[in-house]
């Protein structure tokens, strides 16, 4: 995980496909128990899609949205990691997540205050 406060360093193209790669988690548990879905997650999911692209920063070389199924940090939710950082946020509303693209995507700073601590698991 990066360390509190310090820039995310630069990825280069050559390294992979895209800069950024995020993943909402976008899990529905049948059986009543708590999950993302419950918490917004496909909102937050479309919400982001939509920003990043209409920010221009979609596209190889860039960034790259994505669904994925349970991430197993359910007591978190709603749950999105962005790679190759390794960096996992919650969030409440598109203003969070507008936060997470500005400063994360566009700036490489770590949006401490939406960080996962690292013992909240399932």
């Amino acid at each position: 995980m990066p360390r509190m406060n310090a820039p995310i360093p630069p990825s280069s193209t050559e390294a992979g496909y895209y800069r950024h790669h995020v993943f909402f988690c976008l899990n529905e548990r049948p059986n009543g128990e708590d999950c993302c879905a419950l918490h917004g997650a496909k909102a937050g999911f479309d919400y982001c899609k939509r920003a990043v692209q209409a920010a221009g920063l979609s596209g190889p070389g860039q960034v790259r949205v994505n669904k994925a199924g349970c991430l197993d940090r359910c007591s978190a939710a709603p749950v999105l990691v962005i790679y190759p950082e390794a960096v996992w946020y919650t969030f409440i509303d598109e203003s969070d997540i507008d936060e997470i693209i500005e400063s994360h995507l566009k700036q490489g700073k770590v949006v401490e205050r939406l960080l996962i601590p690292a013992h909240m698991g399932r």
